[in-house]
């Protein structure tokens, strides 16, 4: 083997070549996945009527194809149609996902879709974000999503998050609103420490007409899809992994009582 292979090369791109065995990220043997239907494996279904339907199917989430490339445990807090206010105001609660049984080292949170782009929820800004304490953030996706970090940071101090920013389409309109998104999850990712942005609207490819009809069945991803995602989330994470390896050594020792005293928290 050439060890080199496993350190960081600063010529390189996080989505260079994509892993099948999603490299340093299985370092994580518990995960969350906080998101929507793309983040449930959701399927589009259509009757012949034209009648159609959406249905979760989770074993084809991306999150749930990481736990199979990886070995770890990988939780879907999500659902079809999710925005970040929905999670903090009933969803999560009315699931247990705050339950401390279920907290992890890592938490992937990839909302946006259904509160920025569908239902036009204000963006709001880091100002609406009090890290010390999550009930005094405002009622804007920014201070909603602040508050997803804030209340599992307060539980999981040294969890490490990764940002989910959305890939770019055709739409130009709708990219220009995906890139406001990207640039306040960057913010938000300054905002907290051990948080990371997984940029897909800069380093994944184009969803274009040749890409849906690869990758996509309707308005949704196909299996292929959501697999392709896992590798891409996967990958990214590793590549983190890699460039800033001392964020990470004591990744084994979140949750517990116990820490190296000689190396970086």
């Amino acid at each position: 083997m050439n060890i080199k292979d496993y350190y960081f090369d600063p010529s390189s791109r996080p989505l260079d070549r994509l892993l099948p065995d999603g490299g340093f990220c299985g370092i994580f043997r518990t995960i969350g996945c906080i998101g929507d239907s793309l983040s449930s494996g959701e399927f589009e279904s259509m009757d012949a009527a034209g009648n159609r339907g959406y249905h979760d199917y989770f074993e084809y989430s991306w999150g749930q194809y990481i736990a199979r490339m990886t070995g770890a445990k990988v939780y879907n807090f999500s659902r079809g149609g999710m925005t970040a206010s929905e999670y903090c105001n009933s969803f999560a609660e009315a699931n247990g996902f705050w339950d401390e049984k279920l907290l992890c080292q890592a938490y992937i949170i990839a909302l946006g879709v259904n509160d920025v782009l569908n239902q036009n929820q204000p963006l709001g800004t880091t100002g609406d974000i009090c890290p010390e304490d999550h009930t005094k953030n405002a009622p804007t996706f920014a201070g909603y999503y602040g508050k997803i970090i804030s209340r599992l940071k307060s539980m999981q101090p040294k969890a490490r998050f990764f940002l989910v920013t959305m890939p770019r389409g055709t739409d130009e309109a709708r990219n220009r609103k995906a890139a406001e998104v990207t640039k306040l999850l960057y913010e938000i990712a300054d905002l907290f420490e051990w948080t990371y942005v997984i940029d897909l609207e800069k380093e994944a490819p184009v969803y274009d007409a040749e890409f849906y009809r690869n990758f996509f069945l309707g308005g949704h991803l196909n299996p292929a899809g959501y697999l392709l995602t896992a590798k891409m989330i996967a990958t990214y994470i590793d590549y983190y992994v890699r460039k800033y390896p001392e964020d990470f050594t004591q990744v084994g020792f979140i949750g517990t009582p116990f820490h190296n005293a000689g190396a970086k928290w």
